[in-house]
């Protein structure tokens, strides 16, 4: 026979049975207090109970937000599996540390497929595209600061704009007077403005504007 606690017994060796009800009730209200760790067949108040115990919220709004993967329909999947505030912000981080450039990666590759396709819409297709573009790039290089003009051209609206500015110096702008006449300063400038001087290279045209200046200048 086991030998009973001394604090369970009388100064006589009698047994105290009011400190063993004491010591009983204050067992049972620790068993009750304990949280058991749910398994499969666990009820619901049980899984609840252990929740609340290591810090799971009762209520998704609880849970840490973050400006790249907010949505409740995420914080509901972090509250089904279990998951404590802490928990979710560590996973936070982590998606932010290797997912963001990623995430940022597929933004700029997207928003380049779309510039690529307003471009080509603009222009009339591919092969007109790429011949608008090499005239722009020799318009831009020979007119256009070097910091601005790079500026432009990372948009498809500011090579757009370029070619808009360099197809309003085009029209009329070579001098309606003959050769034999002369032609002032301002209209062999005029003239140098036009694609076949900067662009084409056009040799009778470039020969125009050179004897204008030897005119003027000799």
């Amino acid at each position: 026979m086991e030998k009973i606690p001394e604090k369970f017994l009388n100064e006589d060796g009698t047994l105290n049975s009011d400190s063993l009800l004491k010591s009983y009730n204050a067992l049972e209200k620790k068993i009750g207090s304990m949280v058991s760790v749910p398994n499969s067949e666990s009820d619901e108040s049980t899984r609840e109970r252990f929740n609340r115990a290591i810090g799971v919220p009762d209520d998704i709004s609880k849970y840490p937000t973050n400006e790249m993967f907010d949505n409740d329909s995420l914080r509901q999947k972090f509250h089904d599996i279990g998951l404590t505030c802490d928990q979710v912000a560590e996973i936070y981080s982590i998606a932010n540390e290797f997912l963001s450039p990623l995430i940022s990666d597929l933004f700029t590759m997207k928003n380049e497929t779309s510039a690529y396709q307003e471009l080509k819409n603009f222009f009339g297709g591919d092969d007109k595209m790429y011949d608008a573009l090499r005239e722009i790039n020799s318009f831009g290089e020979k007119f256009l600061p070097h910091d601005a003009f790079e500026s432009l051209c990372r948009t498809p609206q500011g090579i757009q704009g370029v070619y808009k500015m360099m197809q309003s110096m085009e029209p009329k702008i070579e001098t309606q007077k003959n050769e034999s006449e002369n032609l002032t300063d301002d209209d062999l400038r005029r003239m140098m403005r036009d694609p076949k001087y900067w662009r084409d290279n056009d040799p009778e045209y470039v020969r125009k504007i050179e004897n204008g200046f030897k005119k003027l200048y000799s």
